[in-house]
């Protein structure tokens, strides 16, 4: 019998992301999409805004807020990670079903007895009466036969095959599995290929799915349906007002919600429609749009191949341009490079030469040039902000700054750089700086139409250049018509944070002005021809993919393909960097280009864009999901004119209804009074847009404590109760900028509110009483949850310490946004108050208070309450990253949040390594029997101690003559022996017995201790 939906039968339920959330997993699934990189679902339509959430998250929380939250926790979570196909039957959808494979990773991570492999598993070519070929297990034994592994008969049943793959996986740690399988969203992808989608790899869920619920869908769009039913009385209306590249609401569109976004940023709006559009049509639509707009490329490749073939028809691929400048000793034209390796795999560089004729330093293409050759060649003209050259054997030395005439004054930094006008497409003859091009990539004519073309590096000759004037002027002919069209920019740089450097660096005072003739021209034809097509909307958010390849701020890098060398970006780093050395694609360069999303699904949900800001949205919506820009320093107001100047005069419809500017005045950004102000306003006008028991899901790059106080008065002044929050930890790599190669971290909190009812009054006294009782029940609830679900089997935490810290943050959160007046202050108007920098008031003062309450309940394992309260915050530190290295744990994301947490002077001084993903405590071998006892509200107590002892044991020290020293070491010794003893214990058992470098000496020392006679 099918089960009956009811309209609002869970109106006033709590949403399950309000209780329990697997944050971890959630963590771990959101970091494998983004290093996915390119097959990313929506990165092919602009890899250009960097600022995208993973679609797996923004599903968690859309989910995590439909999904009731029952008196039946365990099964709200096994139905929440079915849906997301995160627990261990899903994981047998996703790492497939050949039994080879959980041969391999079963012997990866000793998952498996031989008297399992023996069960499972035959080779195929082998004689039952020989021994195993898999025995004894191991990765190598499994490598050898791999090929010929099957499932034994005795499951040759598909139920049972699953069953048994399901035990496997479920002795993976989760990070392996997750490194090992499809993602979820490739699945959804294959199913909706088939015929009858509710057949696929969900098809297992809903049996139990709906028996939880009360529900009867078979795909996830019924289920989101019925769930807005029985919340709201519709199909879930969901909305972003900071749609920016538009992973939110496409999610929410391909999940089955009707879908509402608005940015005020054109360029924002482009991709969010394009996502809808694109990424929501049918595959054969995509693909069928993709032949088009490789169509569209290859007549640009028409249209510029006069301008780019030579006489033997080979079609240049890449244009290498330089600056130059005029030395003032001896008056050479000096080319600026910082690099004059162009190629390592084919060998090419370049080899200064000067010609006296013309007063210029020449660069000579050579290619085959061996390592020492390339490795003299790496060092350019140019170091920082000087230029070097040698010229008959004399060394010469300028700087930049000096030749640019740069100076201070009042108003600021100034220089003596021409300011270009708005017709100048190239330098003047007598600028300071002025561009050459020294280097061309050449495709063969007969690889032309091959898969790989065969290319090789040249100099320019004289034929190139008089091509390159033909270049310059056709453009400068064509400007003004172009101009008229609305094909090429005529809009001016307006100064800003990153823009002013455009006209300081270089003179540029029109957006044309950063791109080369040969862009202006191959933009305008792809332009026109963009504009010409029947399919022109659903085309344009190629410009700005074109546009991002095609400027004057391409580097060249010699990494790229293999080592062969290739362009990179405008935008590969957010920022608008001036370049003394530039690439210029040949229009047979751009094929690459041609792309869009990585897969599609036909969604037939509404959606709808606005480009408003989210103080003027004007959707009702159920549910808000934000990721506003907070504290961020990428100003994409500045950033996307470099689009918008192209595309704003008569764009294709519905693009010719927005509004094409950036609004810089009504950007969000940054922080301090303007921001909040803005952002109550925002959050303000989503609450009065939602329903009494609508709910908001906000994201936020989470990097200082003071995040919370901030908050708090965001959302108290918009009429707002925190009732939850998670974090997703990310972290860069170690190729991020920080300080010694350290790791730029930063992790994702994901708070959830609801409309504040009433009006709440209360005391400060009162008030820090509530949130002592609320932070520790919050805590004790998940912790007990963790120990319920262990007993039922489950592997590792579904909290981990990051989530039980926010858990801390949210619970003060809840108690004080619940509030309307404290000490008789309308919270409301003092949320927007302006501040004094540095200032600490009542609300910091509770998180403080918080934070402190969350971590006198979070005792590791293994240590007692009554020595943990003891413990000074930089010990507590010590011994929660010692248990949380135990765990494998290494990233710095960790150690600075707790170190924030524990209220630590400064934790590096405890730091052995300081990477990003393989952070770790100093031991005691790094820190020996001399050093550590100068660091604060350590260095005097007993783990130092206890470091100390371990490490002298290991220098085999007489143990006599240590127990002698600690007694020394140690004030009150006798009274402070157990404690000892159980630091010992604690290190010993979390680095292991036997570990020679600390672990089986800290074992030995607790004995010691405890064995010791009293007098």
């Amino acid at each position: 019998m099918t089960a009956e939906i009811t309209p609002h039968s869970l109106k006033d339920a709590p949403s399950l992301i309000e209780r329990l959330w697997p944050a971890q997993k959630i963590s771990k699934e959101s970091e494998a999409e983004r290093k996915s990189v390119s097959s990313q679902t929506l990165t092919g339509l602009g890899s250009y805004w960097k600022g995208r959430k993973p679609l797996i998250l923004n599903r968690a929380c859309i989910l995590g807020a439909l999904l009731p939250a029952t008196d039946d926790p365990e099964t709200d979570l096994e139905v929440f990670e079915s849906l997301m196909l995160i627990d261990d039957r899903g994981f047998v959808e996703r790492f497939g079903m050949r039994a080879a494979d959980y041969a391999a990773i079963g012997a990866e991570h000793s998952a498996l007895t031989e008297r399992e492999v023996t069960d499972l598993f035959v080779v195929n070519g082998t004689d039952d009466a020989e021994d195993h070929a898999l025995l004894p297990f191991s990765e190598e034994a499994v490598s050898a036969v791999k090929s010929r592994i099957r499932w034994s008969p005795a499951y040759s049943d598909g139920a049972k095959v699953v069953r048994a793959a399901g035990r496997i996986l479920s002795r993976i740690p989760y990070n392996d599995k997750v490194d090992a399988s499809d993602r979820p969203e490739y699945l959804e992808a294959v199913d909706y290929e088939q015929e009858d989608a509710s057949a696929g790899h969900y098809a297992h869920v809903w049996a139990k799915v709906n028996a939880h619920l009360g529900t009867h869908a078979r795909s996830m769009p019924e289920l989101v349906e019925q769930l807005g039913i029985m919340r709201f009385g519709h199909r879930p209306r969901v909305g972003d007002s900071f749609s920016g590249s538009g992973q939110i609401p496409f999610e929410a569109l391909r999940m089955g919600c009707d879908s509402y976004a608005s940015d005020p940023n054109p360029i924002a709006a482009l991709l969010t429609w394009s996502s809808f559009e694109l990424a929501g049509s049918s595959p054969d639509d995509l693909e069928a749009l993709m032949e088009d707009l490789a169509a569209v490329e290859r007549g640009v490749e028409d249209d510029m191949a006069s301008f780019e073939t030579d006489e033997d028809g080979n079609r240049a691929k890449a244009f290498l341009y330089c600056l130059e400048a005029t030395c003032p000793d001896t008056g050479y034209a000096v080319p600026l490079v910082p690099s004059l390796l162009i190629s390592p795999k084919t060998g090419t560089i370049g080899k200064l030469v000067p010609n006296h004729e013309t007063k210029r330093i020449e660069i000579e293409i050579e290619t085959g040039a061996g390592k020492k050759a390339q490795s003299e060649a790496q060092a350019g003209t140019v170091s920082g902000d000087y230029v070097s050259y040698e010229l008959d054997g004399v060394s010469y030395r300028f700087s930049i700054s000096s030749v640019r005439g740069d100076y201070r004054s009042s108003e600021g930094r100034g220089n003596k750089l021409r300011l270009w006008d708005s017709d100048d497409l190239v330098a003047h003859p007598k600028d300071v700086f002025r561009e050459r091009l020294y280097c061309i990539q050449w495709a063969t004519a007969d690889s032309l139409e091959a898969g790989r073309q065969e290319t090789y590096f040249a100099g320019p000759t004289e034929d190139d250049l008089k091509r390159d004037q033909q270049v310059l002027d056709f453009a400068k002919s064509h400007l003004g018509e172009w101009r008229d069209a609305g094909l090429v920019p005529d809009m001016s740089i307006e100064t800003g944070q990153e823009t002013a450097r455009l006209q300081r660096e270089r003179g540029w005072s029109n957006w044309i002005h950063l791109f080369h003739p040969r862009q202006v021209l191959a933009m305008a034809f792809l332009h026109k021809r963009i504009r010409n097509h029947e399919n022109a909307a659903k085309m344009y958010f190629f410009m700005p993919r074109a546009l991002d390849n095609n400027s004057r701020l391409n580097r060249w890098a010699t990494g790229q393909g293999g080592g062969l060398g290739g362009p990179k970006g405008t935008f590969d780093n957010q920022a608008l960097n001036t370049l003394i050395n530039f690439c210029v694609r040949g229009a047979i360069g751009m094929r690459t280009l041609v792309g869009g999303p990585s897969r599609s699904w036909e969604l037939t949900a509404n959606r709808k864009i606005d480009t408003l800001p989210g103080m003027h949205a004007a959707e009702e919506r159920d549910i808000w999901v934000t990721d506003p820009p907070y504290a961020d320093a990428v100003v994409y107001h500045e950033l996307t004119e470099f689009f918008i100047s192209w595309l704003r005069k008569n764009p294709p419809a519905p693009f010719d209804k927005w509004t094409w500017d950036s609004r810089r005045p009504l950007a969000i950004q940054g922080e301090g009074e303007e921001f909040r102000r803005k952002m109550v306003s925002t959050y303000a006008n989503l609450a009065e847009k939602m329903p009494d028991n609508g709910i908001q899901i906000v994201m936020f790059t989470h990097q200082s404590g003071s995040v919370w106080a901030d908050l708090a008065q965001i959302f108290w002044g918009a009429g707002l109760k925190v009732s939850a929050a998670w974090y997703i930890a990310t972290e860069t790599g170690s190729n991020a900028p920080g300080k010694r190669g350290a790791g730029l971290v930063q992790g994702t909190v994901i708070l959830v509110l609801r409309k504040r009812a009433g009006d709440e009054s209360g005391y400060e006294d009162e008030i820090a009483h509530e949130v002592r009782a609320e932070v520790a029940r919050q805590i004790d609830t998940l912790v007990g949850l963790n120990q319920s679900l262990k007993g039922e089997g489950r592997m590792e935490n579904l909290f981990e310490d990051s989530d039980l810290q926010m858990a801390g943050y949210a619970a003060a959160l809840r108690v004080l946004t619940g509030y309307t007046k404290i000490d008789g202050r309308d919270m409301t108007a003092e949320a927007t108050r302006p501040r004094q920098r540095g200032e600490k008031g009542f609300v910091e003062r509770i998180i403080d208070f918080a934070v402190q309450v969350a971590n006198e309940h979070m005792v590791p394992e293994g240590l007692s309450a009554r020595l943990w309260q003891q413990l000074t915050g930089t010990e507590r530190f010590y011994l929660k990253m010692l248990g949380l290295e135990s765990a494998g744990l290494k990233k710095l994301d960790n150690y600075q949040n707790f170190a924030r947490a524990f209220r630590v002077p400064d934790y590096s001084v405890l730091m052995a390594d300081n990477r990003a993903n393989s952070a770790r405590l100093k031991r005691a071998d790094d820190l020996k029997h001399r050093t550590g006892f100068d660091i604060t509200d350590f260095g005097s107590g007993v783990i130092r101690a206890v470091l100390y002892g371990a490490y002298q044991l290991s220098k085999e020290v007489d143990p006599d003559v240590v127990i002698e020293q600690l007694h020394e070491m140690v004030e009150n010794y006798f009274r402070r022996r157990d404690e000892l003893i159980e630091v010992a214990e604690y290190l010993a058992a979390q680095r292991g017995r036997n570990d020679d470098k600390e672990g089986r000496h800290a074992a030995t020392l607790a004995q010691l201790i405890r064995n010791e006679r009293i007098a």
